[in-house]
């Protein structure tokens, strides 16, 4: 009979060890679990009562919702040039007007009488002149008579010295005779240049008179003709075709010179004028997109103007259409624009809520699978525009996370769902 042979144990996990190891595993965990739990504070609260959102993986839109108001690019401020009484509102505000229509009506009644003593003090220049004039051509016919009558009786002294010249040579005169004609008739001679160099300075002297006095009189009609235009500025027309704004005068009313009355509106081009939060004026520059929606359509604009100035925590923006502009558009209608602040980028999207102003986006209580329990976890927010935040830390996509207000949670770490 042979000798019994013996059987070694194998070595290694059997199927039984595995079972006890993962129910020891799940002893631990479950001890652990309830020794966590026990540790942290719990709110218990309706599901139905809570926002829950999902974490989604998806397109980051970097925008701003903003309202804005439209307005004409071009507006005309309407400043009296003369001033004056309202005797007449010939157009009311909000009517059309074209160019060179009369909107109101003054007058001024001192402006009239200086009218009145400017055209009479041009009347009598006008008669001064005229007088001057006459006188100067009744001076100079009787200049040339005089020196008619010179020449006249220089020729005569002249023939006289000559003929005696003559009888003096023959003897038939005395020496004496003949020098008192030659005296006479140089003497003549002289007087002649002496009275033909007065009759030049003399009319020289009334050229100049004449010159000063017609340049007189173009001053004086030039001061009443703009006396007379002032006199047309009592009219305030309208400088350019458009619509009239506010009109602030009232009949009887005195207006002064330079006053403002109203504006005017050029309806040709239109903007978008929008107050944005100081918190974005460092990102907010020229010819950054943004769009509205109107009667089931698009618009497109861009920034045209950014004002640096901050009042009210807010600063003005304003915008230009770039391409078709919505019909019928009225001053004072408002829109609400998206700004495009940057390119959109692929990023954990959480929407946004009321749980942002307890808790600063520094932490969110974020279900578990069986959507039973929320814990509190820490997270890290980036952007933000009007419908999501942009999750940089701590969510993956898929999970689901209470976005509602948590005012009502208190210092509690856990949510049990009923």
């Amino acid at each position: 009979m042979g000798m019994d042979r013996k059987i070694e144990k194998k070595k290694g996990l059997k199927p039984k060890h595995i079972i006890i190891a993962a129910a020891a595993a799940l002893l631990v965990f479950l001890i652990v679990k309830i020794v966590m739990s026990s540790q942290m504070s719990t709110y218990r609260a309706d599901a139905d009562k809570l926002t829950v959102s999902v974490v989604e993986q998806g397109s980051f839109k970097d925008y701003i919702a903003i309202t804005g108001t439209v307005s004409p690019i071009t507006t005309i401020y309407l400043d009296v040039d003369e001033g004056g009484k309202v005797l007449e509102k010939v157009i009311d505000e909000g009517e059309m007007v074209q160019k060179g229509d009369v909107i109101v009506r003054l007058e001024n009644n001192d402006l009239n009488l200086q009218i009145l003593n400017t055209e009479s003090q041009l009347a009598y220049q006008s008669n001064e002149l005229r007088n001057t004039l006459i006188g100067m051509e009744q001076q100079k016919i009787s200049n040339k008579q005089q020196l008619l009558s010179i020449d006249y009786e220089l020729v005569r002294l002249r023939r006289n010295f000559e003929q005696n010249q003559t009888l003096l040579e023959k003897g038939y005169i005395s020496k004496e005779a003949y020098l008192q004609s030659k005296e006479n008739y140089e003497l003549a001679q002289r007087d002649r240049d002496l009275r033909y160099e007065r009759m030049v300075q003399d009319s020289i002297f009334r050229e100049n008179q004449k010159a000063q006095m017609n340049s007189s009189l173009v001053n004086m009609q030039q001061n009443l003709a703009i006396v007379r235009q002032r006199l047309e500025m009592l009219n305030v027309r309208a400088p350019e075709n458009g619509q009239l704004g506010t009109l602030n005068v009232e009949i009887g009313q005195s207006i002064s010179r330079g006053q403002r009355i109203g504006l005017l509106q050029i309806l040709d081009e239109y903007k978008v004028t929008a107050q944005i939060d100081e918190h974005y004026i460092d990102r907010v520059r020229r010819e950054l997109s943004a769009t509205f929606e109107r009667q089931d359509r698009v618009f497109d604009t861009e920034v045209m103007k950014v004002y640096p100035e901050v009042r009210d925590g807010r600063f003005q923006v304003d915008f230009r259409f770039t391409a078709e502009m919505p019909d019928n558009l009225r001053t004072g209608q408002t829109y609400h624009l998206k700004l495009e602040l940057g390119q959109p980028v692929d990023a954990l999207l959480l929407p946004r809520g009321g749980f942002f102003q307890s808790t600063g986006g520094q932490w969110v209580f974020v279900l578990d699978e069986t959507g039973t329990t929320a814990v509190k976890r820490q997270i890290r927010i980036g952007r933000q525009n009007p419908l999501y935040y942009e999750v940089l830390e701590g969510l993956q996509a898929g999970e689901r996370v209470i976005t509602g207000s948590y005012e009502a949670f208190g210092n509690n770490d856990r949510i049990e769902l009923n």
